[in-house]
């Protein structure tokens, strides 16, 4: 939620967020980088490795790095490890030893910490760091040592010592390489001098002056009014890092624009500016720019035809990245065609320096390694992965009562109500506003008796007023955040005058956690969840929406080297707050965040953040939420509808069609916004919207399969051309359209006004279907599809060989579906083969961590269609829990076969389960009019649970 409400007409004030030369730190590496470019005949940089200070052991190699300083040759010296891990990544770390030490003299009294700041690990990684113990040297001189490692020793660090480099090869070729271009600079500390002005009538050595670096931004800063101390002075680190051979580069989310990201150093159709990441609250933000939003994630994926490569940098201060895009150079007689190197400049404000390499060699080797390192998408509440309706903000208790209701009577299926700001008393979290929500329990049971689920808002502000238990406590305990002068820091957010929790401090935690009590926050119950807002931390008077960079967080590191990790440290403390709210009650929670680092996918869903009802947002949020799929964090979506302003009815039903394939589907309006829940669009695009919702719900099973597959693996949960078909190059730019899961239905939904068809790119030689209709496409590999798509249909098509599970009864809720029976929907291949999966847990606890879940595999070849259990489980030797118990009375009940073989052209097959076998009725439609020929089989009547199988031949 944007922070100025009653501005719906207004877009984001640019001149409020800094440009790179606004920021003294990126404006120094930047111009580090011309000067190198300027001087690329003799430059060199001034960073060497010590050779004798090199050591080896375990996978992990150690040394220090001398900066040559100034011309005198004055040197700093600098740290360096290496470490190989047996999960194929390197990483590369660097301090600075004064820092390191505490040699440093701070300014301004200060009592932030003299190191740079080196635990963001600990809230971001959480394995795939094992040493690699079978890492050996392959060579070593006095230029460089070379280092094998990683599965079968296939890939190879070589580090060069005079000036410091690393190429990371596999199989041989180069595929990153760090300091190629130069560019490594780490801010070394140096005392404050104060220079003195020229006596009268002498003037300045004008040579002295030229030579001298700009120190303007060293020791202070100011920007729209707010000035920045910098105890510890000038203290970025920047590396660059290239992809030699690679055109595309994705990830570094959250920015609007294409998925594969753009040059940023100006030309034709280029961005002026580096990508920022600094998490921010940029109400109304503009399209296709690299200005920073809510969150970010430092992992950058490069790929090209038959290899992925990656690099995540691990550091949470302000983060600036420029794109520069270079075709080699190659011999004139050559016939080749030149190839693309991507060059990467890196530059943070604080912090060591801290990279992990990844290999690959697929896109999903790519997202597989990073979920390893960072954590998985945790597995939703089932609930959370229905439809969301939300505003700011219904106003009562009966308000709600009555939405539930309605939705109802128009029978449209949704799963959770939300309640924005206004539901509190006068904004105090943990409150309820005791004249419009003075039965909070009742609204509960309500919803609870229809299977549905409420969340509620609470932000890291905590208002200061007397009276209020959680500001008492929130300051006799010393939990807050500190100022520069370590008082507790007062901004000004949507309560006024506040405080915010400093969620880096355990003792934090601890005391957050028991305002979730059920006895505490009376007026929740178990279908009560939580929205994290807010959290980058939003700060409505400080700079850029913010809070100071120098104030002062738990074991006093400045604010400065933590501003990215803020969001995900306060969602922690909601999820350990979440679970455990009752002994004994282990369910797992639903929290969104808008504010997010790497590592934030643990702990729920995000979602884009405060959009416009525009057609250009609608179109926006498909790369958006694809790009935080490959970047980690795929349980993503956008307002539906659009936050800001009054979305034409077209415009709306046309959102709630590409809505239906975020992963995280939630309606949300402004609090100046017309009510426009669906029901009350009017009979025809009311019918619109109750279809894409409905679509939704249907494919509930397959959706829930797709999230599993992000909890196991890391794959995106909705996936783009180049993550599918990493070999099609004609799909790497493509992000308008996306595959839902493994299931082979390839969705474009239409995101412009009066657009009443579209093309959709086909990725390979297999046959594709109608979703709808079973049409069979005329496709060509690598050539667009047109298809029509008045305003009621969503373009959707089934890759051939595919199965996937649905369910088809509509009913009010995922709850009330729980139970219901199956039906597969197989897409035959060319070959008349087809696979699938489905994965089913009580979608509540987590007693799927222990056994209770179902997780099936279907397969269809000439002779049979099969369902086996997909890991190979004993079922007899499993115990049967609660959930599993009832799951032994859902059953298969029909199976359309589309692109049908001859062999399904019968009136009936037998099935064979749990030792016996029966018929089931086959309707075959043979092919007619364009559409494939079909089968419908049923009833089926096998468990969903158990083997079986219908022989064909």
């Amino acid at each position: 939620m944007g922070h100025f409400p009653g501005a719906s007409g207004l877009a984001v004030k640019e001149h409020d967020f800094k440009k790179c030369h606004q920021s003294g730190f990126c404006k120094r590496n930047r111009e580090y980088a011309d000067n190198a470019a300027a001087q690329k005949s003799t430059w060199s940089s001034p960073y060497n490795v010590i050779h004798d200070s090199i050591s080896f052991n375990d996978g992990q190699l150690q040394a220090v790095i001398l900066k040559t300083i100034n011309s005198e040759g004055a040197t700093e010296r600098f740290p360096l490890t290496v470490t190989f891990h047996k999960s194929g990544t390197a990483r590369v770390t660097v301090d600075e030893e004064k820092r390191q030490k505490k040699e440093i003299t701070l300014r301004h009294d200060s009592q932030a910490r003299k190191e740079r700041y080196n635990e963001a690990e600990k809230w971001v990684v959480v394995g795939g760091v094992d040493k690699d113990e079978n890492a050996k040297i392959s060579h070593q001189d006095k230029d460089q040592v070379n280092i094998n490692y990683g599965p079968d020793s296939k890939f190879e660090a070589v580090i060069r010592l005079s000036p410091f480099e690393v190429d990371f090869r596999r199989d041989g070729d180069s595929h990153v390489k760090f300091n190629d271009n130069g560019l490594f600079n780490m801010e070394h500390w140096r005392p404050h001098v104060e220079n003195p002005a020229p006596k009268e009538g002498e003037e300045a050595n004008q040579v002295e002056v030229a030579q001298k670096e700009d120190e303007s931004t060293w020791w202070d800063e100011s920007f729209g009014g707010n000035t920045d101390s910098k105890p510890r002075g000038p203290e970025s680190v920047a590396l660059d890092i290239s992809f030699p051979g690679y055109e595309h580069v994705y990830g570094i989310p959250e920015h609007t624009g294409p998925m594969s990201l753009k040059q940023t150093r100006g030309g034709d159709g280029n961005f002026e500016e580096p990508y920022r990441l600094y998490n921010s609250d940029v109400f109304e933000y503009i399209l296709d720019s690299p200005m920073t939003l809510y969150g970010s994630i430092p992992f950058m994926q490069a790929h090209r035809k038959g290899s992925s490569v990656g690099v995540f940098w691990l550091n949470a201060a302000e983060t600036w990245v420029d794109i520069v895009k270079a075709k080699d150079s190659i011999n004139p007689l050559s016939l080749s065609t030149p190839k693309t190197t991507t060059k990467t400049h890196w530059i943070s404000e604080s912090g060591i320096l801290d990279v992990f390499v990844l290999l690959g060699p697929t896109p999903r080797d790519l997202t597989s390694t990073y979920g390893e390192l960072t954590g998985y998408s945790a597995m939703p509440q089932e609930l959370a992965i229905g439809y969301h309706q939300c505003r700011w903000n219904y106003i009562s208790d009966d308000d709600v009562k009555d939405v539930d209701r309605k939705m109802d009577r128009f029978k449209i299926p949704y799963d959770v109500i939300w309640l924005d700001l206004e539901y509190t008393d006068d904004r105090k979290y943990f409150t309820w506003e005791p004249h419009s929500f003075a039965d909070p329990i009742g609204m509960g049971k309500q919803l609870q008796e229809h299977g549905r689920g409420l969340v509620l808002l609470i932000d890291p502000h905590i208002k200061k007023v007397d009276g209020y238990s959680q500001s008492s406590e929130l300051v006799s305990k010393d939990l807050a955040v500190h100022n520069k002068d370590n008082n507790i820091y007062d901004g000004w957010c949507w309560p006024g005058n506040s405080n915010w929790i400093d969620c880096f401090n355990p003792k934090a935690i601890e005391w957050w956690k028991g305002l979730f009590k059920y006895d505490a926050f009376k007026g929740t119950l178990e279908n009560t969840f939580i929205w994290n807002d807010m959290s980058e931390p939003s700060v409505f008077n400080g700079p850029e929406t913010t809070m100071p960079k120098d104030n002062i967080h738990y074991e006093n590191w400045e604010h400065r080297d933590v501003h990215n990790l803020n969001g995900l440290t306060f969602q922690n403390a909601t999820f350990q707050g979440m679970v455990t709210r009752k002994k004994g009650e282990l369910r797992r929670p639903f929290i969104l965040t808008r504010s997010f680092y790497a590592g934030s996918q643990r702990l729920g869903a995000m979602w884009t953040g405060d959009n416009q009802a525009a057609w250009d947002h609608l179109e926006a949020s498909i790369p958006m939420v694809l790009n935080q799929g490959i970047s980690g964090f795929p349980f993503a979506g956008a307002d539906v509808g659009g936050f800001f302003g009054n979305p034409e009815k077209d415009l709306l039903v046309r959102w709630y069609q590409t809505g239906a394939f975020y992963p995280f589907f939630r309606a949300h309006a402004h609090i100046d916004s017309r009510r426009r829940e669906p029901y009350l669009l009017g009979e025809e695009h009311t019918a619109i919207a109750t279809a894409a919702i409905r679509l939704r719900y249907t494919l509930l099973p397959a959706w829930y399969t797709a999230f599993y597959e992000a909890n196991k693996d890391g794959s995106p949960i909705v996936r783009p051309m180049y993550w599918t078909h990493p070999s099609e190059e004609a799909g790497f730019a493509i992000d308008d359209q996306l595959f839902v899961g493994s299931t082979g239905l390839l969705a474009k939904p239409i995101t412009k006004q009066d657009q009443f068809s579209t093309d959709i790119w086909i990725p390979d030689d297999e046959v594709y279907y109608d979703y709808f209709t079973y049409e069979t496409k005329k496709t060509q590999k690598g050539k667009h599809l047109t298809v029509s798509a008045s305003l009621s249909q969503i373009p959707l098509l089934m890759r051939g060989g595919h199965i996937f599970p649905r369910r088809d009864i509509p009913r009010r809720s995922a709850a009330t579906m729980k139970f219901d029976d199956y039906t597969l929907v197989v897409s035959t291949s060319k070959a008349g083969t087809a696979e699938g999966e489905l994965y089913v847990d009580d979608g509540d606890s987590f007693d799927f961590e222990h056994g209770q879940y179902i997780h099936r595999r279907f397969s269809l070849d000439q002779s049979a269609l099969r369902s086996t259990e997909a890991e190979g489980r004993d079922a007899a030797s499993l115990k049967q829990g609660k959930w599993l118990q009832v799951m032994k009375e859902v059953y298969v009940d029909k199976i359309i076969v589309v692109g049908a073989p001859a062999a399904w052209s019968r009136e009936e097959v037998q099935i064979t389960s749990e030792g016996r076998s029966w018929p089931v009725k086959v309707q075959y439609h043979p092919a007619a009019n364009g559409k494939a020929a079909f089968a419908v089989v049923g009833r089926v009547g096998a468990r969903i649970g158990e083997d079986w199988s219908i022989e064909l031949a």
